[in-house]
């Protein structure tokens, strides 16, 4: 194993501290592994979290126009509940806090016990959770979909909700609207190696892939013979349309790399996307292409569609500025 580190048991916290250094709009809480923006603004809060390894998720959407806090657990693992009260409470301006949880049973347990906490000390609370892979219905790790990089637009949405200065029911429904309307589904292509491991954490042969894997090495659908971008293409479109029908619709694709895989090869497969697309009568409106949420070093890529109406396409287009996202408006 080579990885830039010093002790893996401090991975997180060092990096933590580091992104600090870079983003002067945030503020790291040490002990409680919390980035929180520095200058809490009068309004809804919105935070997310959940195990390290996913990076630029959660921390790096941290900032104006999306979260306001992220709460980081060990590489894969959940965030213990005293840490998300911490970013509850870092996150809270008086006007309430939307938690936004991938559908794994470890984050959900913990964020709910942390909500409880929360809501004992007086603050009002909301959480939706983000279930987008189409993969396998069921996993080891959670009850219901996995949730993966669909889980970006949610916090998009629900942060450009809040900035206009809505209610915290207001944001919870335009995010949870965003939930339902996303859909995911990704290969690797290499395996992911922990740091506190130092070894690969499952197999897979030179010539091999694995469709449908889950962000931390879960099984997938099949491992098939490494395939051409085109056909890696037709099987992530082909299951997401086979699940929700974005025909004839405007839609918003997220073309998002596992942690080791070139921007070329991801600006390949964002063409092979796009001509899949228009042969199907789907309405691309916006691409983004990039690391969103990674898998450590996996290679490999995931594609996600949201379905859009007039509120989406304009919170999706509000100005952001945040380390691993800015937008600022239609570009």
């Amino acid at each position: 194993m080579k990885k830039i580190m010093n002790q893996p048991d401090q991975v997180v916290s060092e990096m933590l501290e580091g992104l600090e250094k870079i983003n002067p709009q945030v503020r790291y809480i040490p002990g409680f592994e919390v980035i929180a923006r520095r200058n809490r603004e009068d309004k809804v809060g919105i935070v997310s979290g959940g195990g390290s390894g996913h990076e630029p998720a959660h921390a790096g959407y941290v900032g104006t126009g999306m979260l306001d806090a992220a709460v980081c657990g060990n590489v894969f693992a959940s965030p213990s509940p005293d840490r998300i009260l911490e970013g509850i409470q870092a996150a809270d301006a008086g006007k309430g806090v939307l938690l936004i949880v991938k559908n794994y049973s470890g984050d959900i347990m913990n964020f709910e016990m942390a909500m409880e906490l929360a809501k004992e000390e007086g603050t009002k609370l909301e959480m939706v959770v983000v279930k987008d892979d189409v993969a396998v219905p069921d996993s080891t790790f959670s009850t219901g979909r996995r949730g993966i990089a669909g889980t970006v637009f949610v916090h998009k949405i629900a942060g450009a909700r809040a900035q206009e200065g809505a209610s915290l029911e207001e944001v919870a429904a335009a995010a949870r609207g965003a939930a339902e309307a996303v859909r995911s589904m990704g290969v690797a292509l290499t395996s992911c190696t922990l740091p506190a491991v130092g070894t690969p954490g499952f197999a897979l042969a030179d010539d091999e892939m694995e469709v449908g894997m889950g962000i931390h090495g879960e099984p997938g659908v099949e491992k098939t013979p490494v395939k051409t971008a085109q056909e890696i293409a037709q099987i992530l479109v082909g299951r997401i349309l086979e699940d929700y029908d974005y025909r004839g619709k405007e839609t918003a694709v997220l073309i998002n790399g596992l942690g080791a895989t070139p921007w070329m090869e991801l600006a390949i497969l964002t063409r092979e996307v796009d001509r899949l697309l228009a042969q199907e009568g789907v309405v691309p409106y916006r691409y983004l292409t990039g690391n969103f949420m990674t898998s450590l070093d996996m290679a490999g890529a995931s594609l996600s569609l949201l379905e859009l109406n007039e509120e989406r396409k304009r919170l999706l287009d509000a100005p952001c500025d945040t380390l691993a996202l800015k937008i600022g408006g239609r570009v």
